[in-house]
């Protein structure tokens, strides 16, 4: 590491402690040419995997495009912002966890819908009636009659009741 005082490209670490709840590595230098002591910090750089939007375009994961998509159908519930916030965390790690490079915004669509449907079934119904692109009324009463048992938007749509090129991309 270069020191910031004299820019010597050597220094020793003196001191190493986790910071920020274990998420960071601060260590104390010590600059062998000026003597000056410094602190940097290390963090874990997490890549995200890219998004393959339906048109086959692929864009760079965008927390904030989940975010908006969350938190429109949760307007005026019972949600916190930390219960938000929670679910984001939750729904980045779940992507993560894939190990892929790329990532289709259906997939990403489909864990919205998970984690809504266990947070809120009002949140959920809006959603859904977005993502699923309803074009009657029989396919959402079909979507709220799941909610009582079997979730039928988990399985992918029926080709009679929503067309493939009508299926909504996800935000991201």
């Amino acid at each position: 590491m270069h020191c910031p005082f004299c820019l010597t490209p050597d220094s020793k670490v003196i001191d190493s402690r986790l910071a920020a709840e274990g998420r960071q590595i601060r260590r104390r230098r010590e600059c062998g040419q000026c003597g000056e002591r410094f602190t940097t910090f290390e963090v874990v750089e997490v890549v995200m995997p890219r998004v393959i939007k339906s048109n086959g375009r692929i864009e760079p994961f965008d927390e904030t495009k989940l975010r908006r998509s969350l938190t429109l159908p949760l307007q005026k519930r019972p949600v916190t912002s930390d219960q938000i916030d929670n679910v984001i965390a939750q729904i980045t790690q779940r992507l993560r966890q894939t190990g892929e490079r790329e990532i289709t915004a259906r997939l990403i669509g489909e864990e919205v819908m998970r984690v809504l449907q266990d947070l809120d079934s009002v949140a959920y119904v809006r959603f859904a009636s977005v993502y699923r692109d309803f074009q009657d009324i029989a396919a959402f009463k079909t979507m709220l009659n799941g909610l009582d048992g079997a979730d039928p938007l988990t399985e992918p749509p029926d080709a009679q009741t929503i067309p493939p090129n009508h299926q909504q991309d996800f935000e991201c």
